[in-house]
């Protein structure tokens, strides 16, 4: 029996439910992305530095890894929609700290507090996508899972900067949307089926840890290299890349701020759906691929000052990062036993989100020092390596024969 269809049959037949699950997962994921396009404003308005902006960028990467470390297994004991009800709650409370910031200190708390509710979301919400997966589409919320997130990305950075550079009240207009969306998403919650049976230990599932079942090590240990080549590029493009086009080719328009977002999260959005039937060990080839390509090329127009080359490159990264993140919680999807879930999903995320973090706080310092265009020409070309790593590993025999059998 497949472990995706071990969740209750009627559960598995409610297509409604399976698409509000998914459509609060790219609401969370385009909140996170909105206050990209916005950094270069809230720079000019209280004047720090780019290592600052590394910090506000930081500190929601490490309470959300923090929440992922003590709550990523506590929906498998409580139930998924207690702890999909509080992530929305704290959401909201974050929109509300966005809308109300004056300073750098309150922008600080509000990243803070959305990083907690969207650690908490994030691993419930794939856990749910799985048990909802419909017993006809086997594939369906491994392929979900890594779309939603990526396009949600894509869609809050390009949703930001349009109503940054031409809508009112352009610090505040954006998150008076999002808390609009995420009182939906609680409508949505309070009507979903509950999907997990629960069981006892939910006080201990809080003691922060990172644990994986032996029988999966191998799995998560394979996907570890594309995972991390391709998070660090995200981290580079949502932390700096508008302040880097803004540097390097003079585009200061914060449409455009968005823009830089929205071409990787979109191409990558679109390559996922487009493999979405392709084998896993080939996915991961295109990732290794894209990855290591694409940052040649981008730092290859950043270095001769043509913007077109820039774009390619953003491009093909960005068919990289897609195919990087639906060939990994593609994998995972499958091969979870229902009551390892939340668990394994919360254990993926974190090693995404530290790739996704510390490269960028790292970038910000030294761009302090030598300069931000010379700092993300040596993080591109870091990326770069990072994915033609990933392809020399995907290449032994042995891992992508461990790899074909759960593709």
């Amino acid at each position: 029996m497949s472990l995706l269809t071990e969740a209750k049959p009627e559960i598995r037949q409610r297509p409604a439910a399976f698409a509000a699950v998914a459509a609060i997962l790219v609401t969370f994921a385009a909140a996170a992305a909105v206050p990209s396009p916005l950094y270069v404003v809230y720079q000019h308005l209280w004047g720090f530095s780019a290592a600052t902006l590394t910090v506000i960028f930081a500190v929601y990467v490490a309470a959300l890894i923090l929440a992922l470390l003590m709550l990523g297994a506590l929906s498998d004991h409580v139930g998924r929609r207690p702890v999909l009800a509080g992530a929305v709650v704290l959401e909201a409370v974050a929109l509300l700290l966005f809308v109300l910031a004056g300073d750098v200190t309150t922008l600080i708390a509000a990243r803070i507090v959305q990083g907690v509710a969207t650690g908490a979301a994030l691993s419930t919400l794939g856990a749910t996508l799985i048990d909802l997966n419909p017993r006809h589409a086997p594939g369906r919320a491994g392929l979900v899972s890594g779309i939603a997130p990526v396009a949600g990305l894509g869609v809050g950075a390009l949703g930001s900067g349009v109503l940054v550079e031409y809508a009112p009240f352009p610090t505040h207009l954006v998150y008076a949307l999002l808390l609009a969306g995420m009182i939906a998403a609680g409508v949505a919650v309070a009507l979903l089926p509950e999907t997990a049976a629960g069981r006892p230990g939910g006080v201990g599932s809080l003691v922060p840890k990172l644990g994986v079942p032996a029988r999966l090590r191998a799995d998560l240990l394979a996907l570890v290299p594309i995972i991390v080549a391709s998070w660090a590029l995200g981290g580079l493009y949502l932390s700096l890349g508008p302040s880097v086009a803004a540097d390097t080719f003079g585009l200061h328009d914060h449409l455009v701020g968005g823009l830089v977002v929205t071409l990787l999260c979109g191409a990558g959005a679109v390559t996922s759906f487009l493999l979405r039937a392709v084998p896993t060990a080939r996915v991961l080839t295109i990732a290794g691929t894209g990855l290591a390509v694409g940052g040649v090329t981008a730092v290859g127009g950043m270095v001769v000052g043509d913007l077109r080359l820039a774009v390619a490159g953003t491009v093909l990264s960005g068919i990289g990062f897609g195919a990087a993140s639906l060939a990994a919680f593609g994998t995972l999807a499958r091969i979870a036993a229902p009551h390892e879930r939340g668990e394994l999903m919360a254990v993926a995320l974190v090693i995404s989100y530290a790739a996704f973090s510390l490269p960028a706080v790292v970038a910000g310092v030294v761009a302090g020092r030598v300069g931000l265009h010379e700092t993300a020409l040596g993080y591109g070309g870091v990326v770069a390596a990072l994915g033609a790593l990933a392809l020399v590993i995907q290449a032994r025999p042995l891992v992508i024969q461990a790899r074909s059998k759960k593709a």
